[in-house]
């Protein structure tokens, strides 16, 4: 095999060859460097010969599969971009993504195959597709396609990148498409991953563990970067508490990476099953995409110790925080200081607010890295009014004297109760640690003197009975945690919070039911 010896990850595999690069901790199945590094190559040279050129798309349809590293690695080694799909979204979601970023390639797996089905008269007649271990009507096989093509057959030397759409919290999933790195591929990763490498120390010693689903940008771009550096990514196939941390023990997990809904979970487990566990070999513990309640963040650090490491950030690249557990403890709350570009805190006109006035979070760069692909209007509306080199996430916040980020909500969650601005997060921070509470949502409803009011809508816990009483009981703990004027009016209980498998609150769907909407 011809391979650059600079490095020691997938970029250059000549020491990891029979090194696991992927294993599915509920499966068993595995990829070694030397099969991850053959077939990404063998696939890779399939797209060049059918057609693909640099900066074209291919989108990857599949669950948490150790195969689907081979479609990502092509991609990446040869200048093309992958777009991984949400395969929980439904067909004609699935069909917008894939039409919208253009891509000539669909791959996916046996696994989805009714979804593939579903799909196949919605997407575009000339799009190639693929199907892995299987092959039904209107889907060509994975394999076969691949099998014509040597895995030594001479490959241009070009990274690629990725393309991931947003989750779809607020609306319709958006395209977030960035400068593609004018790098080699064997030149190894580029700057951002090399800091993330050097910030968190991911090398050949690294078991990397994530319990998301791999289609999400946070999870799967740390996966890519550990396998830049050479260690070991472990997955499962859904989040469950007890068989994550079966995969942490097991595997000897030395990194890995949360959302805090994942952390409730777990700390929601009988004693006496948290107990049980020892993990002496774990590091570094990462979480994000949403804040973490401080009363849950403090019991996960008595429990794995102060090792866990907040982000905030996106998919969009416009900026990133990062705070460790000394700095949290004593900044309780925040999500750090900017590590890549300069926060800015500004109201609704886009004037920039004194230290600790709570506005609209902007991170200032050099210039602006990413657009919304195909959408003008949402890319301006993510820029600073007077700053095109200003961006936003759309988040809410305050920034203290040292520099430190704390958020309040999202700015399209804000429930506005007779001009006051009330934010959801704080009362579902609150209710999410009273021990009947499962899963809580907290939404503006509508109002006819005040606009809206709060309501909160709960999951319970498994064997708690929904009561007038418990409704009042609820409340009567929410008092002294919360402002007078953030109680809920109304209490509701359902049978299932719609979360996104991200973690992520499905608030859209919950708020739509309450405002008569239907899209």
């Amino acid at each position: 095999m011809n391979r650059t010896t600079s490095g020691s990850g997938i970029h250059a595999v000549d020491g990891l060859l029979d090194k696991a690069a992927v294993i599915n901790a509920t499966t068993g199945a595995q990829l070694t460097y030397r099969e991850l590094d053959e077939r990404s190559r063998r696939f890779a040279i399939y797209l060049r010969a059918i057609g693909l050129k640099k900066g074209d798309r291919v989108a990857v349809l599949m669950e948490n599969d150790v195969r689907m590293f081979e479609c990502y690695w092509a991609a990446m080694r040869s200048g093309l971009i992958a777009v991984p799909v949400n395969w929980h979204a439904t067909p004609q979601d699935i069909a917008y993504m894939v039409d919208n970023s253009g891509a000539k390639v669909i791959v996916t797996s046996a696994f989805l195959r009714e979804i593939a089905q579903a799909l196949t008269p919605l997407l575009g007649a000339g799009i190639v597709r693929l199907m892995v271990d299987d092959a039904v009507v209107g889907w060509n096989s994975y394999e076969q396609a691949v099998s014509l093509h040597r895995a030594d057959a001479p490959i241009e030397d070009c990274q690629g990148s990725l393309m991931f759409y947003s989750s779809g919290t607020t609306g319709r999933a958006k395209g977030v498409l960035k400068l593609q790195p004018e790098l080699k591929f064997s030149d190894g990763p580029d700057p951002y991953r090399k800091m993330t490498i050097e910030q968190f120390g991911f090398s050949e010693d690294t078991v990397y563990f994530s319990p998301a689903p791999l289609y999400h940008a946070a999870p799967l771009g740390a996966a890519l970067t550990v396998q830049f550096a050479g260690g070991t990514v472990v997955v499962t196939e859904k989040f469950d508490p007890v068989e994550s941390l079966d995969a942490l023990a097991k595997y000897g997990v030395t990194h890995t990476s949360w959302v805090p809904t994942m952390f409730v979970r777990m700390l929601k487990l009988p004693d006496h099953v948290r107990e049980s566990y020892r993990f002496p070999k774990l590091r570094i513990a990462i979480h994000g995409a949403a804040p973490c309640p401080v009363e849950v963040k403090q019991k996960m650090i008595e429990w794995w110790g102060p090792i866990l490491h907040e982000y905030y950030g996106g998919s969009e690249g416009a900026g990133l925080t990062m705070i460790d557990s000394p700095e949290w403890l004593a900044h309780p709350g925040s999500v750090g200081r900017a590590v890549v570009g300069t926060l800015r805190v500004c109201d609704e006109d886009g004037k920039e607010l004194p230290i600790g006035t709570v506005g609209l979070v902007y991170f200032e760069r050099d210039s602006v890295v990413f657009e919304y692909h195909g959408d003008p209007a949402l890319t301006k509306g993510s820029r600073h009014p007077l700053h095109d080199n200003w961006a936003t996430l759309g988040d809410i916040g305050h920034v203290d004297a040292e520099g430190y980020l704390y958020l309040t909500d999202r700015r399209s969650f804000t429930i506005i109760s007779g001009g006051v601005n009330i934010y959801p997060q704080i009362i579902e921070d609150a209710l999410s640690l009273h021990p009947d509470v499962f899963d809580v949502a907290v939404i503006g409803v509508p109002n006819a003197e005040m606009g809206e009011e709060v309501k909160a809508v709960i999951q319970l816990a498994q064997g708690i009975s929904p009561s007038p009483e418990l409704a009042e009981s609820l409340k009567e703990f929410l008092s002294g945690r919360i402002a007078r004027y953030m109680l809920p009016k109304s209490i509701d209980f359902v049978a299932d919070i719609p979360r996104l498998p991200t973690g992520k609150l499905a608030k859209k769907v919950i708020r739509d039911k309450y405002w008569g909407r239907t899209s």
